[in-house]
């Protein structure tokens, strides 16, 4: 989607980019042109950086490391029980085996190399055994790593010919091996001390590195981005907190998670069981985010970030509506509400959508514009509320007057007619892509039309809500405008199943 350049920037990608490839080549050049980087969070596709940071790219990462391009291999890590399980990443609906073939087609659409993919935690498990059997029918490297008894914490065991030992030794050819997975708890940190162990063991100097964007670790703790992170990942045991090594090793108050702080102990032995002594002195040392720096609107950023936590309150709501979500995250949102101090009444669409549903008595939306307008939309007969919403919305974006029909009905009852009659759809209203699929079509004979159409990437980056649970369709549809949806966790009609 094109950006909406109304939309307040807060973040300079530009100025992110050239620090941040900078800090990478700094490191690479810090253990002698060998670096092990473990890449936390989406290499691409970030829309959560880019709602919390207007102005960052969602693609910035990737984009980034295609400037090192000459310098970076990537590995890719998955852990042989998700393939057992068939694990499936939420926010795309696919298997991990399935989206570790996804992603290396785009990192090689990227221009980038990808050298190779270990199979973390290997157990001989049979649909990781038929998988590595599919991965060198394509054509591509695949390593072994086995599950260490006592791991982390056994760490003369773990830093031996028995433990990291064991695993097969991944051979790389560039100075900046990049450690990624299709998605959380694959073992890429893992992989990475694992190399270091193999590395030493050939008198190879290399490094080891974490690239995680959030939280942001010289922002402070309570600082809406941070608390946004916390707001993101609700449903897991994620805390943001002050590091405590780097404050006694520094007396600087930086940020990071439990997770890390907790495990920095046991990585810091180690380190000085592989390499004689450890590199780093906190787990905010291991890292490389140059993020903080890339804010140029602070304001802008924590406008951004409060909503972004009442969107995730909101999904969290709609999550245990639909028996996919636990209370625990909800309460927990709740909680993160109040630190930032913030209610559902500084999201103003939620209160125009719902007055208008409760004035209608049907479903209704609304939409905020740049300027604070609001526009709302309700059901009628033709048009369902989200739809209605829009079209409101890209008149009032392109001047077209209120009373003037963008979409003729003559256009729309046909249509209608062929779902319910031929299709067999219960719902004759259309869905968004539906939608717009007509008004593009309306655009190429009618001005008005063709003046809204050409409004819709002003859409970008605005925000919405839905008196109702949305289909899975308008919800697509809401995303791939660029348009921050909630929406109320209640069904439009009483029934069991819902599309």
């Amino acid at each position: 989607m094109v950006q909406n350049n109304n939309i307040r920037i807060g973040f300079s990608n530009e100025k992110y980019t050239e620090l941040q490839s900078k800090k990478i080549r700094d490191r690479i050049d810090q253990f002698g042109g060998k670096l092990y980087m473990e890449f936390g969070g989406k290499l691409f596709d970030d829309f959560h950086a880019s709602r919390v940071l207007p102005g960052f790219k969602p693609d910035s990462k990737i984009s980034m490391l295609k400037s090192l391009a000459d310098k970076t291999e990537i590995v890719i890590a998955i852990k042989a029980g998700d393939i057992e399980k068939n694990k499936v990443r939420g926010d795309l609906g696919i298997t991990y085996d399935a989206d570790l073939l996804r992603l290396i087609d785009a990192f090689t659409n990227y221009g980038l190399f990808v050298g190779s993919v270990v199979l973390t935690q290997f157990a001989e498990q049979p649909a990781a055994i038929a998988y590595e059997k599919k991965l060198h029918a394509l054509g591509l490297k695949v390593y072994r790593h086995y599950i260490i008894e006592g791991y982390p914490h056994n760490v003369p065991y773990i830093v031996s010919d028995e433990g990291f030992g064991k695993n097969d030794y991944i051979e790389t050819t560039r100075p900046l091996v990049v450690v990624t997975a299709p998605g959380p708890g694959s073992g890429k940190m893992a992989v990475c001390l694992s190399q270091l162990y193999h590395e030493g063991k050939r008198g190879v100097q290399a490094g080891y590195a974490k690239y995680e964007t959030f939280p942001i670790w010289n922002l402070p703790l309570k600082h809406p981005v941070n608390i946004a992170y916390e707001a993101a990942t609700a449903d897991l045991d994620d805390v943001n907190m002050i590091d405590p090594f780097h404050l006694e090793a520094y007396h600087e108050t930086t940020v990071n998670y439990n997770r890390d702080v907790e495990v920095f102990p046991v990585l810091k032995a180690m380190f000085e069981k592989i390499q004689g002594e450890s590199p780093y002195k906190s787990p905010t040392d291991m890292g490389v985010n140059m993020a903080g720096y890339g804010i140029i609107d602070d304001e802008a950023c924590c406008m951004a970030s409060k909503q972004e936590i009442i969107r995730r309150y909101y999904e969290a709501l709609v999550a245990k509506r639909k028996g996919e979500g636990a209370d625990s995250a909800v309460e927990k949102l709740e909680l993160l509400m109040e630190t930032a101090g913030i209610s559902v009444t500084d999201r103003p669409v939620i209160g125009a959508a719902n007055v208008k549903g409760e004035q209608t008595g049907g479903p209704a939306a609304a939409i905020e514009l740049v300027d604070g307008t609001i526009i709302t939309g309700k059901t009628s007969s033709i048009l369902g509320a989200s739809s209605a919403m829009l079209l409101n919305a890209l008149k009032h974006i392109a001047g077209v007057p209120d009373e003037i029909d963008l979409v003729s009905p003559q256009v729309l009852t046909p249509i209608m007619n062929l779902k319910v009659n031929t299709l067999g759809d219960n719902n004759p209203l259309l869905h968004l892509n539906e939608l717009l699929i007509v008004l593009s079509l309306e655009a190429m004979h009618n001005d008005n039309a063709k003046k809204a159409y050409a409004a819709l990437p002003m859409l970008n980056g605005l925000e919405a809500h839905s008196s109702v649970i949305l289909s899975s369709v308008d919800v697509a549809v809401f995303k791939q405008l660029g348009i921050h949806l909630t929406c109320e966790p209640k069904y439009e009609r009483n029934k069991l199943y819902h599309n």
